[in-house]
């Protein structure tokens, strides 16, 4: 097991890439404590956790709150007694040009994408630099990379959380703590089934039409995406810090 005896915290682990890692690292041993916003029914991750052998606490937190940070940084360590991994994975996905989008979801997408970022580092860091250090992976995009189109302000968003992955790294690669970062491209989760029909085509439509951009020919899935969350929360990338993995089935690259 590679995160035996780990415990690992996961905001917005409750569905998507963040439930599919909280899974993974349960099955490789870790201890999960999951935060989530809504006040959504967790009990379908909570059974697969524990199918996959592992134990996890549910924290509600808004990351864009100190005091929720806090607290769930607090009810990590005061259940677990240590915090190992921080994987800051809560965020928000809207879509517009500069023209039309508004202040109100600039600021929410910032706040959520940004700041939420920072605040739990910024709680985590003491932690785990007390307990001799840890890791914090951090949720970026391929929007993080280049540009895309209609998507200003997640792009904006997620290529501050790339370049604050690597200013803390710099400021904490000397206190064994190391932070990187994914950039997921089209991942197939359960938010395109709700947003279908609202602001794209039917979901099986959205799906072909981004399989076809990818050079590899489809979209990921949330388990794909966990596997390079888990490599990087493993002793098995002891030597990386700072970088910015993409996980986007050859987007990028063209």
């Amino acid at each position: 097991m590679r995160l035996k005896d780990k415990v690992a915290l996961i905001t917005g682990g409750n569905t998507g890439i963040g439930q599919a890692t909280a899974v993974l690292f349960a099955a490789e041993g870790a201890k999960v404590v999951i935060t989530y916003f809504r006040s959504e029914n967790y009990q379908e991750t909570a059974t697969r956790i524990e199918a996959a052998g592992g134990e996890a606490l549910f924290i509600r937190c808004d990351v864009r709150n100190a005091i929720d940070c806090q607290q769930a940084i607090e009810g990590a360590v005061k259940r677990f007694g240590q915090l190992d991994i921080l994987v800051n994975n809560a965020g928000i996905v809207p879509f517009g040009c500069a023209e039309n989008t508004d202040e109100s979801t600039w600021d929410a997408t910032m706040d959520t994408n940004v700041k939420g970022v920072f605040l739990m580092s910024r709680l985590a860091i003491p932690v785990m630099r007390m307990q001799g250090g840890g890791v914090i992976i951090n949720i970026a995009s391929d929007a993080g990379l280049v540009g895309a189109k209609a998507m200003v302000a997640y792009c904006a968003s997620k290529g501050a959380v790339v370049l604050l992955t690597k200013a803390m790294a710099l400021d904490h690669s000397g206190e064994g703590i190391r932070i990187n970062a994914v950039c997921p491209g089209y991942t197939f989760v359960k938010r395109w089934e709700e947003r279908s029909g609202v602001d794209r085509p039917d979901v099986s439509e959205y799906v072909a039409a981004a399989a076809r951009e990818l050079p590899i020919g489809r979209v990921g899935k949330p388990e794909e995406i966990a596997y390079a969350i888990l490599f990087l929360a493993s002793e098995e990338s002891s030597f990386i810090t700072g970088s910015s993995l993409s996980i986007d089935g050859g987007f990028t690259a063209q």
